[in-house]
């Protein structure tokens, strides 16, 4: 049995993994030992200025250097760290790359859009019961991008990132407190224009199960469940209908930051953007429907995503 360090470094927040590597029928399979996750808004106005801030970058070197030692701590053999959408975007992230390996030994990795992709089928749908040969669309709503990855048993049939994510359609559109019906449209607008785009590589139609991984949808989740705390075994593996789903996106749209600051299953460091994870994920439920002419009425949330991808990536 071996021990990894997985990090995933995205627009909002940055997670650690480190796992021991047991093989399950000829598979590998991981055993948590440390999982962990903040809120360090690493994107902080980089779609505005195409670069990363100082605050931003402090904020996320700290939680780096804390991580390090924990890797060190648990005695993890093999380590790697990749960033995602803020980091593609950023003309300044030479600096995050040169703090990040002088503090970990290893070299960052900047993955393009679609190899985030897989990485995030490849963990979603290692914890999750198989299919077969039946296509199941992986959707991870992620703070600058969205990944659509179209795949079965024997891997990626097609995949897609765009560049809406709940961060970045927080500041580009949704300013108001609540949103304003003009900020929405604005927002839906952008949102609608993307998933085409994602449609004309992905055959959305070829679908038959929707997943939804990563916080914003973990937390919708949550708020269709009403739990009285955030619960991640609770979350995983829940199926919601449609319809449930889509108020649960547009309660949390709709409400003041104060309101939903008062949940008692919302991250601090979510409760300014989540109005827009909100809209992004009714605008996928809602074009999923139609694109399967009404075939899928449901949607799966995982708790295993990217960051249990890049972990068996390097088991």
């Amino acid at each position: 049995m071996s021990r990894v360090a997985a990090i995933d470094c995205g627009t909002n927040s940055i997670r650690l993994l480190i796992a021991d590597v047991a093989a399950s029928d000829g598979a590998p399979r991981l055993i948590d030992v440390v999982r962990e996750m903040r809120v360090v808004r690493l994107g902080q106005g980089v779609d505005a200025t195409g670069e990363f801030a100082q605050d931003a970058l402090d904020r996320t070197l700290e939680a780096t250097r804390d991580y390090a030692e924990l890797i060190r701590s648990h005695g993890a053999g093999q380590v790697r760290f990749v960033a995602t959408s803020a980091t593609r975007d950023a003309r300044n992230r030479q600096v995050f790359i040169d703090g990040v390996r002088d503090l970990l030994g290893v070299e960052p990795e900047v993955i393009s859009g679609d190899e985030e992709a897989a990485l995030s089928f490849a963990g979603a749908s290692s914890v999750l019961p198989s299919r077969g040969k039946e296509p199941v669309l992986v959707v991870d709503l992620g703070g600058g991008s969205t990944e659509f990855v179209l795949g079965d048993a024997d891997g990626v049939i097609a995949a897609k990132s765009v560049d809406v994510g709940c961060v970045r359609m927080t500041e580009r559109h949704l300013l108001g407190d609540p949103p304003t019906a003009e900020q929405i449209a604005a927002a839906e607008a952008d949102v609608d224009a993307a998933i085409s785009r994602a449609a004309q590589t992905v055959p959305l139609a070829r679908a038959t199960a929707l997943i939804g991984v990563a916080g914003s949808v973990t937390t919708i989740t949550a708020h269709a469940l009403k739990l009285a705390e955030y619960s991640a075994e609770a979350i995983h593996g829940t199926e919601l209908d449609l319809a449930t789903a889509r108020e649960a996106c547009t309660s949390l749209l709709e409400m003041t930051r104060q309101d939903r600051a008062a949940l008692p299953y919302m991250h601090p460091g979510r409760v300014d953007v989540i109005g827009a994870g909100g809209l992004i994920w009714r605008r996928v439920l809602e074009r999923m429907s139609a694109a399967t002419d009404g075939r899928i009425t449901s949607v799966l949330t995982s708790e295993h995503d990217i960051l249990d991808g890049i972990a068996l990536s390097i088991s």
